[in-house]
């Protein structure tokens, strides 16, 4: 199993790997948004409804512009999953990311991440979900970079630990962790105007590419 080393070809002393590829989750890989069919997994339709009545002025003024996506999401955490012990969360979580998930996620996402993966790219998904997807991730074998839940005495408080990983979040949180200069290709793929800035890096971009 011998590997190509572009980098010889390069002035840089470092080696240039094939490439790297980054994909937003919700709506990207998936036809359904995780946070919601999460939710729904936990609490069955009737207390999805009601919370999300019972929500509705939160929403509204997001929608407005009044509050931040961020705000409106630790709003809806915290309605639903705030105080949760940590460990009965995290049950949760990985039996919804390997029962439920792959229900979710379009079959040619699939392949194109297969493809990717036969081709040497690293593949890392970057998204504004949380924990609930980190088993799908670990079991397809991509990297995640996703939104971090807060957790206090041992239970999530249903608020976010830092920013929601979402719209510049993205690129900041990429450039934390890659050097984009050490690869000769960056794909991104996104489906919606938060995924734009991510988009802006890739030297190629798929928008909606799995409908």
């Amino acid at each position: 199993h011998h590997q190509m080393h572009p980098g010889i070809y390069f002035q840089k002393n470092e080696t240039v790997s094939a490439g790297i590829a980054f994909f937003d989750f919700d709506g990207t890989i998936t036809t359904k948004d995780t946070l919601l069919e999460i939710i729904r997994y936990r609490h069955g339709r009737l207390k999805f409804l009601l919370g999300f009545l019972l929500l509705s002025p939160w929403l509204v003024a997001f929608k407005l512009g009044i509050i931040s996506n961020q705000l409106a999401k630790e709003k809806v955490l915290r309605f639903f999953f705030g105080n949760m012990p940590v460990a009965s969360f995290k049950q949760l979580a990985d039996h919804f990311a390997t029962t439920v998930v792959p229900t979710l996620v379009h079959p040619k996402a699939i392949q194109e991440i297969k493809k990717l993966q036969e081709a040497a790219y690293e593949v890392v998904v970057v998204t504004a979900s949380a924990d609930w997807i980190r088993e799908w991730c670990r079991s397809m074998h991509v990297q995640l970079i996703a939104t971090q839940l807060e957790v206090k005495d041992n239970r999530i408080t249903g608020k976010i630990a830092g920013l929601n990983c979402h719209g510049e979040e993205k690129v900041r949180r990429i450039r934390a962790q890659y050097q984009l200069d050490q690869y000769k290709t960056v794909i991104c793929y996104g489906d919606t105007s938060g995924d734009k800035p991510m988009l802006a890096l890739g030297t190629i971009r798929f928008y909606q590419p799995f409908r």
